[in-house]
């Protein structure tokens, strides 16, 4: 992938996390993506949580549900679609950077046309995690469920375009994956399951392992180029903040959580160049959404 699309997907993946509305960058993205040439991506798939479920959750018996207001009042229509955000999330900002389509559609969507199914869709549901205890109670997809919905597509897109054609397609598609962040607050912070069980450290290295495993998975079914995104300031979230601080003037980050998410984010780093030597002809890239955020959040006025 070319460095200043790179820099771009990078520069867009700050938004990922739902403490910060995006509609300045979907502008800037739309602006760019209009002297783009043609698309270098067949299709984008897309798994993972709330961050890049763009309405999975609408057809799911969960209690995450974003398909009510104020969700999507800066999305085309003003009209809550599903999507943990005010409008756009990552995978349609990146889809129309990467001149693949306009924004990309949940795979639980009915009637989607053939042009969707070909140009890709997210599997992603909003509450999931790597771990399945993480969707136990809210009933989201888990990450190693959203595989099998991809294995359901694939069959779908064999019968639209033959297998040689879809065999090419999710072979030359763009992967982007983001969770773990669930995980941590919903089995280690706030509900202490997993942690009767590792420590902060066990536990990384045991959700490193699943994604090690879900990565391999989709190496398997023809998946090459593939985009892991690290954690946000987990710290930072309100959701966290208020658990902790309950008077509102007095929240801050919390120090301890942002320092399990920085030293998980490097053994991410370390891992993806390790398994893609094991995997002949893969590309599997970091993306660093921590940084740009925590900066976001310490220095607004830059911004």
């Amino acid at each position: 992938m070319a460095t200043s699309k790179l820099f771009i997907m990078l520069a867009v993946l700050i938004c990922m996390a739902p403490i910060n509305t995006c509609s300045s960058a979907a502008a800037s993205t739309a602006s760019m993506a209009t002297r783009l040439p043609s698309p270098k991506f067949p299709a984008i798939f897309v798994f993972g949580d709330s961050t890049v479920d763009t309405g999975n959750n609408n057809y799911v018996k969960t209690l995450f549900k974003a398909n009510l207001p104020p969700y999507g009042e800066n999305f085309p229509d003003h009209i809550p679609t599903g999507r943990f955000s005010d409008g756009k999330l990552v995978p349609d900002f990146l889809a129309l950077f990467l001149g693949i389509k306009d924004d990309v559609p949940p795979f639980l969507k009915p009637n989607l046309s053939e042009n969707e199914l070909r140009t890709g869709v997210t599997f992603a549901s909003a509450g999931s995690g790597y771990d399945y205890l993480t969707t136990r109670l809210s009933n989201a997809i888990p990450v190693s469920k959203q595989v099998e919905m991809f294995k359901s597509y694939i069959t779908k897109l064999k019968g639209i375009v033959g297998k040689d054609k879809a065999n090419n397609i999710i072979g030359e598609a763009l992967v982007i994956i983001s969770a773990g962040t669930n995980d941590f607050v919903f089995n280690f912070y706030d509900i202490p399951t997993r942690r009767l069980e590792f420590d902060i450290v066990g536990y990384q290295h045991f959700l490193l392992q699943k994604l090690e495993d879900f990565l391999k998975e989709l190496y398997e079914l023809g998946c090459r180029k593939m985009i892991v995104a690290g954690l946000p300031p987990i710290g930072c979230l309100p959701i966290q903040m208020t658990a902790k601080f309950q008077i509102p003037t007095n929240r801050k980050c919390l120090e301890d959580q942002n320092s399990d998410a920085e030293s998980y984010n490097k053994k991410l780093a370390k891992l993806l160049p390790e398994l893609q030597a094991k995997l002949p002809g893969s590309k599997l890239a970091y993306a660093d959404v921590y940084e740009p955020l925590f900066d976001m959040i310490n220095y607004p006025q830059q911004y």
